[in-house]
């Protein structure tokens, strides 16, 4: 497995659904696509920056990406590189930290420190 920790971007709202349901169901892209998307910590700001340009409100999920087991698959996209996708529900207790991903001053989302 590439990465160890893979990280979601999701909105507040769609977290907080999560939370009270106890699993992360997907967004609409994702239910969409008929996956979850992922990103590493090395990919998650350029998908912040094409997928939710400008959007505030956003969260950044920390998940332990073996305790999603098989239904956790490295695919490629976007020129060949692999990006993990999750065929099933996220359980919130995979969550290993939820953070706000806030915009800064020049309309880009502030990442905190990730592990790569």
């Amino acid at each position: 497995m590439p990465d160890p920790t893979i990280y979601k971007i999701c909105t507040a709202a769609e977290w907080e659904a999560a939370e009270r349901q106890g699993a992360f169901l997907g967004s609409e892209a994702d239910i969409r696509d008929g996956f979850i998307h992922f990103s590493t910590a090395l990919q998650a700001e350029e998908t912040a920056a094409k997928h939710f340009a400008g959007q505030a409100g956003l969260k950044l999920v920390a998940v332990d990406a073996a305790s999603l087991g098989d239904m956790l698959k490295w695919e490629p996209s976007r020129g060949g590189a692999l990006f993990p996708h999750l065929y099933g529900p996220l359980p919130v207790g995979a969550a290993i930290w939820v953070a706000d991903l806030p915009l800064g001053p020049d309309g880009r989302h502030l990442f905190p420190a990730m592990p790569e």
